[in-house]
């Protein structure tokens, strides 16, 4: 249809016609690309093996899953990967909250990065939320130098309220680190008392940092803890705190005599250092060459790795039989049923307990 305005009586004024319409699809639109196909096992080895972070990465997620398919292809990775692995130092690191873990881990994997080369992986259980169960997953952001270093690869893990799993998850990530070409690996606890008897059972040597100068230096000499630890390191050792930093090494070096002598014949050092201003981190990496020297000359090295594999059969062994009770059918129905009860107080939990093992024994039996 033609504007009036195009009219002779109009002149000098003219309309032009409107554009059509364009398409609702819009013709740059690429195509969406089919989704992946699901890595194979052999796909995760050789990308693992190769030392593909990205990879590895996934690995690593398909290890931490829960469900029933991922864990069978998980274990079929891991114990293809175990020709490749064994052959890095591991080191567990320990200590109070806000005594400075994330932050020397920082420090030291890019010293020994710097100095000595390789490659450094790092992995840190995180605490999780009881109430939202959620972690916030933040140790990069406190490994600032590693984060961006080349030959370092970082990995958090929520505790998620199931240390044990994740200490057994960790350990495997281990495995395929080492698979993949890392020689140094640093296990960073969540330092709450428990996880460090789970990450001391799968280090090879087991650094604890305490502070000083924050009260009763006694209190962090606890005997669970002090016997554990291969070396023992005061963090924060500048300024107006080097005296105290100085006072409360030696209180910790006369409180390991009191102490049996570990079965690895080594007697822990204690040291002081500065992370924020970089000192003593040499003396601490030498010491921790030291040890592994030490004991790999009187050849408790392989002995206690050989006692850490042995520890971590059985604990399989108990995940697995927890797993296996959990996700029955019947023992799910059931132990709404006796909850119930347990909470009303019509039963004790230790009859509501023995009530629902027996039954799920009693199953086995008859398949």
């Amino acid at each position: 249809m033609e504007h009036p305005e195009n009219s002779s009586e109009y002149k000098g004024l003219a309309v032009n016609k409107g554009v059509e319409t364009p398409s609702s699809v819009n013709p740059y639109l690429k195509k969406r690309k089919a989704a992946h196909k699901p890595m194979s096992v052999n796909d995760y080895v050789e990308g693992i093996v190769k030392g593909n972070i990205t990879i590895l990465s996934q690995a690593v997620t398909l290890i931490e899953s829960v469900r029933p398919d991922h864990q069978a292809t998980a274990q079929e990775v891991i114990e293809r990967c175990l020709p490749y692995s064994g052959k890095s130092i591991r080191i567990g690191i320990s200590g109070v909250p806000g005594a400075g873990k994330s932050t020397s881990i920082d420090i030291f994997g890019t010293h020994v990065l710097e100095q000595y080369g390789g490659k450094l992986a790092v992995l840190a259980i995180d605490p999780s939320s009881e109430r939202s169960k959620g972690s916030i997953l933040g140790d990069k952001t406190r490994m600032e130098s590693l984060a961006i270093h080349p030959n370092s690869f970082i990995r958090p893990s929520p505790a998620a309220g199931s240390l044990g799993g994740v200490a057994r998850k960790t350990r495997e990530s281990i495995i395929l680190c080492e698979a993949a070409g890392f020689d140094k690996i640093f296990v960073e606890t969540v330092g709450v008392g428990q996880s460090e008897t789970a990450v001391h059972s799968m280090v090879d040597f087991f650094l604890l940092i305490q502070l000083a100068g924050t009260g009763d230096e006694l209190q962090g000499i606890k005997r669970g803890i002090m016997e554990m630890a291969d070396g023992i390191i005061i963090n924060k050792a500048d300024g107006d705190n080097i005296e105290p930093a100085n006072l409360a090494a030696t209180q910790f070096r006369n409180a390991l005599h009191l102490f049996p002598a570990p079965d690895s014949g080594w007697i822990p050092k204690v040291l002081c250092y500065s992370g924020f201003y970089h000192t003593g981190i040499k003396e601490i990496w030498e010491m921790i060459h030291e040890y592994v020297a030490f004991v790999k000359d009187n050849g408790y090295f392989e002995t206690r790795r050989s006692q850490q594999n042995k520890y971590w059969m059985y604990e399989t062994i108990n995940q697995h039989l927890r797993d296996s009770f959990f996700q029955n059918e019947k023992i799910s129905k059931m132990i709404n049923e006796e909850e119930k009860l347990v909470l009303e107080g019509n039963v004790t939990s230790f009859t509501a307990a023995k009530k629902l093992l027996d039954y799920y024994f009693n199953e086995l039996k008859k398949e």
